[in-house]
């Protein structure tokens, strides 16, 4: 089988996403903003929201060397009314979203029982509530256009369990089903719902650390998966992809 060159690679995909909305949460840093600059490339128009100006604005002035046209604001995704804000600010900006990364996301670990009902709703609002309240906000647009995608990004520990992930485990595997009853209410509609799960990724990422960052995946890594599903044909999509490091820490 003939290899793909990188210059290649570059030159067929650039440009595919062209006249597309883009809207990433948590997009400022991370695998956020790994995912926001990969869509650029791609020719996406490109929203970004998160709770830290600084951080987004320099997110945002990286991307306008990408693409025509880039939004970003501070909200928080666990707030129904900010995320509506948001949604709608996108739009009267960029245009109809059709494509939602839902990435924004916590880490608290420890023993179950040593954790308060404070954290507790902490990790549920930021890692699964705000999915259902960002995707709600975009879909109805979707349906109106016919098509979307909705990517997901959960985790493998959404499919393992592990010491001292309690919370962590029951949120992650929360989205893992969210996306499949989503996947199913809307594939009809022509949307398409996606959800990735990478291992242990070296970002700012609070909680538990990577044992070896040399061996851990990079943000981009995950941005590739994102490519991946956004570029697929129209007629299929890719439910679940796991992201693991070659070389286990």
């Amino acid at each position: 089988m003939a290899r793909i060159s990188k210059t290649n690679d570059t030159r067929n995909t650039s440009g595919l996403l062209m006249g597309k909305v883009a809207l990433v949460t948590g997009g400022s840093r991370g695998i956020g903003r790994a995912i926001a600059m990969k869509l650029a490339e791609l020719g996406a128009d490109v929203a970004i929201c998160g709770r830290a100006s600084e951080k987004l604005r320099e997110t945002a002035d990286a991307l306008q060397g990408l693409t025509k046209k880039v939004f970003w604001q501070t909200a928080d995704v666990t707030r129904a009314d900010e995320v509506g804000e948001f949604v709608s600010a996108t739009e009267t900006k960029l245009g109809p979203i059709g494509i939602l990364v839902n990435n924004a996301g916590i880490g608290l670990f420890g023993p179950a029982h040593e954790k308060s009902e404070e954290e507790w709703d902490r990790i549920m609002n930021t890692n699964l509530k705000s999915l259902f309240l960002v995707s709600r906000a975009v879909v109805p647009s979707m349906i109106r256009q016919g098509e979307g995608d909705i990517i997901n990004i959960s985790s493998l520990a959404g499919r393992n369990t592990f010491a001292g992930g309690g919370l962590y485990c029951a949120s992650k595997w929360g989205v893992q089903g969210l996306s499949g009853c989503m996947a199913e209410d809307l594939r009809d509609h022509g949307i398409r719902v996606s959800v990735i799960c990478p291992g242990s990724v070296a970002t700012e990422f609070s909680g538990r650390g990577v044992k070896d960052a040399g061996k851990a995946l990079q943000p981009e890594d995950v941005a590739h998966a994102v490519e991946a599903v956004v570029t697929q044909r129209q007629g299929s999509f890719m439910s679940e992809i796991h992201v693991r490091p070659l070389r286990k820490s």
